[in-house]
């Protein structure tokens, strides 16, 4: 089981980003990811996203979003935990818009392992108290330690 610390860096969690649209998110998204992973371009991760959210929504409902996709370029799993300084619109289920996003990359070839870190996500943002300290932080370093701190 992958721990949400061994996905995450204080890097890729950045706290009160400007989303204005779904697509300008992502190139957000791909620009924070790409910093932190130079073997990564940001065209690939937005191209690969934007191909992913094509499939259909990556929200789950209750202002809570998990991109996630497989990149070849990727050596490892990954994650970027972003809060939104303005709740975005983003064709979730419950058509709540999305404040907390949780983005989710993984090498091409696991495919089984994508499924198994993004039911592991899944379950730990269904909990209203992580996600409740998650929109509370003040900063990019509480939000870091309030997601690798949190257990149950």
């Amino acid at each position: 089981m992958q721990s949400i610390a061994d996905l995450l860096t204080p890097g890729r969690t950045v706290c009160h980003v400007s989303g204005g649209s779904k697509k300008r998110l992502f190139e957000t998204i791909a620009s924070i990811i790409s910093e932190d992973q130079l073997s990564l371009t940001p065209n690939e991760i937005f191209s690969h996203l934007i191909a992913r959210e094509r499939l259909g929504s990556t929200g789950l409902g209750k202002g809570i979003a998990i991109p996630h996709c497989r990149v070849d370029n990727c050596s490892r799993p990954l994650g970027t935990l972003i809060t939104l300084d303005e709740p975005l619109a983003y064709d979730a289920p419950d058509g709540v818009p999305v404040d907390l996003l949780f983005v989710l990359l993984v090498p091409s070839e696991e495919h089984q392992q994508h499924l198994d870190i993004l039911a592991q996500i899944a379950g730990l943002f269904s909990q209203d108290a992580f996600c409740n300290a998650l929109r509370t932080s003040k900063d990019s370093t509480e939000l870091f330690e309030t997601a690798i701190g949190w257990s149950s």
